[in-house]
């Protein structure tokens, strides 16, 4: 921590911090001469003089060049900078400083300076509108955050294009942030699909763009963490890149937290823990500024918790020689039922050396139950993943299959609505979070969880219309921000019935005719034309597949006239149709330019073997691109066993199985349980928006096997202790049922029971604990006649409930429930 500095977390332990945001006509400024027809016209600054006050300390300079360099980049006007207010009063001025060194130019910012305390980070920004004279605006600080933080308002608000800077209205506000952690992760590591290609000098530009929005804490990765040790992109190797990181952090006044994960598999010996004690000195040592430090308990880590607590404590008075007053925080990520409790025991004792918890992905309760358990010593901090799209901690909800089986976990994800609601889990038990990134898809993310943790009640579209006037400007940033939402209401609902699609494509390729070369390298404008593209070919694939297979099946009905072998020829040949030439490959095109102006432009891995991806899954989804949507692959693996069949009918009866596949006879019921919309059975309440992370409610998931059934890819699952429960009623009591089930997934180490659950919700066991088959295939069980004996039936799935890891385990794909003729 850097000398003189106060500590971050002192008096931030128990929770939220209360906003301080008044309006600016309280503080009584002297000019009152604004009419308000003048106020409402637009404020020309083209030709402003930037006064920046002798003394500033090296954040606020730092906050004066971004502020200079920034409406340079954006219009080719270069403010000249001078230290004394500018006679003769012929030009605008914009003045930017702490209160104090504002105080002989503006009322405000001497009532500001007389004050005793200001809330830390917060500014006010006023516009002086005189008859007469030129427009001022003063940037005033309460702090050297604050002076950063007001420039990032002021640039946000500015209208910027070619030779032209302008406020649309006088800009008058007092802000400072409600919560005092507003953070990213950013991972210099192999994992990432773009940061292992950046330099210090675009980690500089994008710590700019994150502070323009209010982030005041950067997170890093040590050179060991889970990853390679190297990366065929990196630029500088890793220490070398976090020295440099830390450095950029420090001139701008911003926070550095460290994710340190203790990597070897043992601390039980005083020489491991000296092992480890040395590593980190290494490391932490040569940084110039650290603040905190996070040591997952879990993801990654083999070390038992009780080890990791001795060493923890070890370093914790470790760091505290090389950085006095920084902190030391935990995160209880993929632990067994017994070892969280074991470890929330600990907590309660309160340790003195910890800082706080942090719950992240793997967290097995949600926030609010976490507040309840710890002691209010213990602040929390969030480390909410919003990288990912699947398989993680808050998954797009009810995604599309096609969606997931080709973007896959790390698509180019602006998802402000369901960040928004995500960021509630955290509003009330939380000092504010670093958010888990693992690149620059979540870019739009990382901005709207920068703005929820300075204001609460931000609205979306107000941070994505500053996204757009700041980082797109002339008249297309509206648009761009609109088209933000569109791209976020292209993953609602079924891809197959979601016309927006292509209206989103047309709104991009619009807004790509009408920009100037400058835009069109612009890396954000690319990701967004890049999604744009690639979700509708995908629609365009799936329509076109989706037909094809229904052609197919037609002409396998017709296998008793035609002769099984010529229906399973000609069905085939239907099938093949999807790798011709379609009208559609233009877009795909389209898809592969623009993944390669990401590469060119910020290093974006969009491919395992064009731009060196480290692996298909880390977003490199361009190698997805054409993966196929329908059964195309499960079909033709099924006819060329059929043929090996030497008995026609043999043969006929395997097509009738196909063709038959959902058909759950007389009297039965079937469910595609991965498919949001063929789900009767299943108990599923609406209830995104206080369980975003599902970990009260079954959730949607997905595992891609080009040899599988695409019914089999979409599962659903409950994730730790909560089960998977289905419904049905008005049966015939007096019949037989069984249940066929389709287990699949990725965890099949993992075993799963079933059971009936009577009228008292007592258990009737209809298959205890036992391994999910593989291969994938259909199993069937009897339903005891009891549990049909009311006229009603639910089922309950379970996986073991104190596993750890990620907490996935049933993962049910189909379900039929079959009425069983008495013999």
């Amino acid at each position: 921590m850097i000398a003189g500095a106060t500590s971050r977390f002192g008096q931030r332990r128990t929770g939220r911090v209360a906003s301080w945001c008044v309006p600016l006509l309280a503080l009584a400024s002297f000019w009152s001469s604004c009419s308000a027809a003048a106020c409402a016209d637009e404020i020309d600054l083209s030709s402003a003089t930037v006064v920046a006050p002798a003394g500033l300390s090296g954040p606020e300079a730092k906050a004066l060049n971004l502020l200079v360099e920034e409406i340079a980049a954006r219009t080719r006007r270069r403010l000249e900078v001078v230290r004394d207010w500018p006679e003769g009063g012929e030009t605008p001025v914009i003045a930017v400083g702490p209160a104090s060194a504002l105080a002989d130019h503006s009322d405000t910012a001497a009532k500001l300076a007389a004050r005793q305390s200001l809330p830390a980070e917060g500014f006010t920004i006023e516009t002086r509108i005189a008859d007469g004279k030129p427009p001022a605006v003063f940037v005033i600080g309460n702090d050297e955050r604050g002076v950063l933080f007001g420039v990032g308002k002021l640039l946000r608000s500015l209208e910027m294009s070619r030779d032209r800077v302008a406020l649309r209205a006088a800009l008058d506000v007092t802000s400072a942030p409600a919560m005092p952690i507003r953070g990213h992760q950013l991972g210099y590591r192999p994992k990432t699909n773009s940061y292992d290609g950046w330099d210090l000098p675009q980690w500089e530009q994008y710590i700019r763009d994150l502070a323009v929005f209010g982030c005041n804490t950067i997170e890093l990765i040590p050179p060991r963490s889970d990853d390679d040790a190297d990366s065929p992109h990196f630029p500088r190797p890793p220490l070398e890149m976090m020295v440099g990181m830390s450095h950029l952090a420090a001139d701008y006044g911003l926070d550095v937290s460290i994710w340190y994960p203790a990597m070897d598999t043992s601390y039980a010996t005083e020489e491991e823990i000296k092992a480890g004690l040395a590593e980190w000195h290494g490391v932490l040592a040569k940084l110039p500024r650290v603040d905190a430090i996070f040591l997952p308990f879990g993801d990654p880590g083999e070390a038992p918790p009780e080890q990791l607590i001795v060493l923890l404590e070890r370093q914790a008075g470790q760091l505290e020689e090389l950085h006095p007053g920084a902190e030391v925080w935990v995160s209880l990520q993929g632990l067994t039922q017994p070892q969280f409790d074991e470890l929330i025991a600990f907590l309660k004792t309160e340790p003195t050396w910890l800082t706080g918890v942090i719950h992240g992905p793997q967290t097995r309760v949600s926030v609010a139950q976490l507040r309840e358990l710890l002691p209010s010593s213990l602040a929390i901090r969030g480390y909410p993943d919003i990288t990912h799209s699947m398989r993680c901690e808050y998954p797009v909800p009810d995604w599309d299959v096609a969606y997931a089986m080709t973007e896959g976990r790390e698509i180019i994800n602006p998802r402000p609505l369901d960040e928004t609601t995500i960021f509630q889990q955290y509003r009330d038990h939380t000092v504010g979070v670093v958010t888990y990134s693992e690149g620059c898809n979540d870019d739009v993310n990382k901005m709207i969880w920068s703005q929820l943790g300075w204001d609460p009640a931000a609205q979306p579209i107000e941070t994505l219309r500053d996204y757009g006037r700041y980082f797109i400007g002339g008249a297309q940033g509206e648009d761009f921000a609109q088209g933000l939402l569109a791209l976020e209401r292209n993953w609602r609902g079924p891809l197959l019935t979601n016309i927006e699609v292509m209206t989103t494509l047309q709104q991009f390729q619009q807004l790509e005719q009408a920009a100037s070369p400058a835009l069109r390298q612009n890396w954000r404008f690319q990701q967004a034309l890049y999604r744009a593209h690639y979700d509708a070919y995908q629609r365009a694939r799936l329509i076109e597949e989706t037909a094809q297979v229904a052609a197919a099946m037609e002409v396998l009905a017709q296998a008793d006239d035609l002769g099984s072998s010529a229906a399973l020829e000609k069905a085939e040949a239907i099938l093949d149709r999807a790798e011709a030439p379609a009208a559609h490959d233009a877009v795909a095109a389209r898809v592969k330019e623009l993944a390669e102006a990401l590469f060119q432009s910020i290093h974006m891995q969009l491919s395992v073997e064009k731009y060196g991806a480290i692996d298909v899954n880390r977003g490199a989804n361009l190698d997805e691109l054409d993966v196929p949507l329908n059964n195309r692959v499960w079909l033709k693996r099924r006819f060329a066993e059929i043929r090996e069949l030497e008995d026609e009918n043999a043969k006929r009866r395997a097509v009738a199985e196909i063709l038959y596949w959902t058909d759950p006879g007389p009297g039965g019921f079937y469910d595609d349980l991965g498919n949001p919309v063929a789900q009767p059975h299943l108990l599923r309440d609406d209830s995104y928006s206080v369980d975003p992370g599902f970990l009260e409610h079954p959730t949607v998931g997905f595992r891609s096997d080009l040899n599988w059934r695409r019914s089999w890819c979409t599962h659903v699952d409950g994730l730790y202790q909560t089960p998977v429960t289905m419904h049905y009623d008005n049966l015939d009591p007096h019949a037989r049922y069984k249940v066929r089930v389709v287990y699949a997934g990725e965890s099949f180490d993992l075993e799963v029971k079933l059971a009936a659950i009577d009228d008292q919700g007592e258990e009737i066991e209809i298959h205890p604990f036992r391994p999910k088959p593989q291969p994938v295939s259909p199993v069937e069980f009897d339903v005891p006649p009891a549990a049909t004996a009311n006229g009603e039936l639910t089922l309950q799935w379970q996986s073991n409930p104190d596993r750890g890891g990620p907490g996935r385990g049933c993962q049910i794909a189909e379900v039929w429930l079959l009425r069983v003729d008495e013999p």
